[in-house]
């Protein structure tokens, strides 16, 4: 795993659990440009990716006049080992983009590819998240599932992942984002220990 601050870890787990991956609003508190050099380091060490904006959209900057914001790209899944509901090169913000009518010219070809992802995108949204067998996620649940559980520090030692990515993790990507009982409980000798019921 790369070596992220906790602000990038908060900017990235918010981003990756949204359904379109987008990084904004930013609901990091940091004061002056702080927020600003998050993102812009998360843009060099390809976890977040610019693509066109839509007139509601917060912008980044502007390229010849156009639009430009920012969506967690498929390197930012992987790192916290969640899986995208969608697959943020091909489906997220551009098939919103799209979408939403604001980008791309109506021949019939290209209506007929914007109609393509859309009920795609539409497929997969209507299904339950899902995990990839070999992530780390995964490996997560299952460590998770034994009926011993997993502490913090073993969850840290498997996965070489600090104390709160592990929290992180379990709050927002188990609980929230696949809505899993994760219970936890206070043992002698291994401190906190995190069970899916």
């Amino acid at each position: 795993m790369a070596k992220l601050s906790d602000s990038q870890l908060v900017v990235l787990s918010t981003a990756c659990q949204r359904p379109d991956g987008c990084v904004f609003p930013v609901t990091l508190k940091l004061k002056g440009n702080a927020v600003g050099n998050v993102l812009k380091s998360l843009l060099t060490k390809g976890f977040l990716e610019e693509v066109p904006g839509r007139a509601d959209d917060t912008v980044w900057r502007y390229d010849d006049g156009a639009p430009l914001t920012l969506q967690a790209s498929r390197a930012a899944y992987d790192e916290l080992g969640i899986e995208p509901e969608t697959d943020p090169a091909t489906e997220g913000r551009h098939a919103a983009a799209i979408d939403d009518g604001g980008l791309v010219g109506g021949t019939p070809a290209e209506q007929g590819i914007v109609a393509a992802k859309i009920e795609t995108r539409t497929r997969k949204t209507d299904q339950a998240p899902r995990t990839r067998g070999d992530s780390k996620q995964a490996k997560l649940i299952e460590m998770l599932k034994r009926p011993e559980g997993a502490s913090i520090e073993e969850i840290v030692a498997a996965f070489d992942w600090q104390a709160h990515t592990v929290r992180g993790a379990i709050a927002g990507a188990l609980k929230k984002k696949l809505g899993l009982d994760v219970t936890s409980e206070k043992i002698e000798g291994r401190g906190r220990v995190y069970r899916i019921a």
